[in-house]
């Protein structure tokens, strides 16, 4: 008798989840043809999930894009979901998670290193030598110690950005290259070899949509955009070794 009862619960849990599996898979349709259909710039639809709001689901798109949705997909949110019980801001994590990049898989090989002290810490940082927050940021940088730098070159903001790149990319001493016009406004010489690299960084960033600079990765996959102090860099490079 106690086995059939057993054989019986776990009958109704399977068809209960197959009911809530199938339950799932209709709201998802039903929202993926609703919007679709009203909005067409959201053909491709990349996810649609339940968020822990009742009633609200996220939809992601572009392979980074949050929106929130209804059941009905009558109404589309743009915007912070929060959880103020907790204090998190779930679409940041959420968004943090998506972009995260796995540091161990990024081409090292295409960046120039300068190591800090001990160099125990890690950080990756696409820069464009254009950019007047790099400048500002390699200043602060430039006050942390005990830290690994691997600039990946990034020429994204101006047609020169290429050939300032190339002359940093192909000097004698890279690093020494780059901090003499970063930190030192010293005029770059001219200079030349293959640069097939930069363009592997632009195809990586792509890829990553890194869309500004500076950009920081550090060794748990973490991504900051843009300049952050010194007293910022020390924080997430302690957070994340």
């Amino acid at each position: 008798m106690k086995r059939m009862m057993m054989n019986a619960l776990k009958t109704l849990l399977v068809s209960t989840c197959i009911l809530a599996g199938i339950g799932a898979q209709a709201q998802e349709a039903t929202i993926r043809k609703n919007l679709t259909e009203r909005i067409p710039q959201l053909q491709k639809i990349d996810e649609i999930s339940k968020t822990p709001v009742n009633g609200l689901y996220e939809v992601r798109v572009n392979g980074t894009d949050i929106f929130y949705t209804d059941a009905d997909a009558n109404y589309l949110i743009q915007g912070n979901l929060i959880d103020t019980r907790q204090r998190r801001n779930l679409t940041e994590e959420r968004i943090d998670k998506l972009t995260a990049v796995n540091f161990d898989s990024l081409p090292l090989k295409d960046a120039f290193t300068v190591v800090r002290g001990n160099g125990k810490r890690k950080v990756a940082v696409f820069e464009d030598p254009n950019c007047g927050y790099c400048k500002r940021f390699e200043r602060d940088l430039d006050k942390v110690t005990n830290v690994t730098v691997y600039t990946f070159l990034y020429p994204i903001l101006s047609p020169d950005s290429a050939e300032k790149s190339k002359n940093i990319w192909c000097a004698k001493d890279k690093a020494k290259a780059w901090q003499d016009f970063m930190l030192r406004d010293q005029p770059l010489p001219a200079a030349s070899c293959d640069v097939s690299a930069i363009a592997r960084n632009l195809e990586l960033g792509r890829k990553h949509k890194i869309t500004g600079t500076p950009t920081l990765i550090f060794a748990d996959g973490s991504r900051v955009p843009g300049a952050i102090n010194a007293q910022q860099i020390e924080k997430h490079l302690n957070e994340t070794r």
